[in-house]
C-alpha cells in the first residue's frame, strides 16, 4: 500500500499554480481566438490563433501574413513587478511586430496594447477568456 503523503507528494500541482494568462480567448468580435500557453522553446507566455473567421483570415492575408491559425501573436510575455506582462505582439493586419503589455481586468477580460513606436500609434484590444478551456 502507497502512503498518503507519497500520493500527494505525486499528484499534479492544483490549477490555481497555472499562469493566470493560460487558457484560450476570443477578441471582441469573436473573430480570432488564441491558446495562450508557455511559449515552446523559449521564455515566457505566447499567444496562438487557434481559429479566425474569413474576414480576418483575409485581413492579415492582405499584410503578408498568409497562414493566421497557427500564427504566434503574444510572443514571450513576461509579468513584471505590476501584475502586467511585457513581450512582442504580431500586428498580422501589417505584418509587424510591436513592444506589447498584457495586463487581466478580473479573471476573465485581458487587454493587450501594442505601440508602433515609442509610444505613438498604440492600440488596445481586449480579449475575452472562452468558457470551459
Amino acid at each position: 500500500m502507497i502512503p498518503l503523503a507519497l500520493l500527494l507528494a505525486l499528484a499534479p500541482a492544483p490549477a490555481a499554480a497555472a499562469d493566470p494568462l493560460a487558457g484560450v480567448w476570443r477578441n471582441a468580435r469573436d473573430s480570432v481566438r488564441i491558446r495562450v500557453a508557455p511559449c515552446r522553446g523559449a521564455r515566457g507566455m505566447c499567444g496562438t490563433v487557434v481559429s479566425a473567421n474569413e474576414k480576418a483570415r483575409a485581413d492579415a492575408a492582405a499584410g503578408g501574413t498568409d497562414r493566421l491559425v497557427g500564427t504566434t501573436l503574444f510572443r514571450g510575455f513576461e509579468r513584471g513587478d505590476d501584475d502586467s506582462w511585457a513581450g512582442s505582439v504580431f500586428v498580422p493586419d501589417i505584418g509587424s511586430e510591436v513592444d506589447g503589455t498584457l495586463r487581466l481586468e478580473g479573471r476573465d477580460t485581458l487587454v493587450a496594447e501594442g505601440c508602433l513606436f515609442a509610444g505613438f500609434g498604440c492600440r488596445e484590444q481586449r480579449w475575452t477568456r472562452v468558457a470551459g478551456r
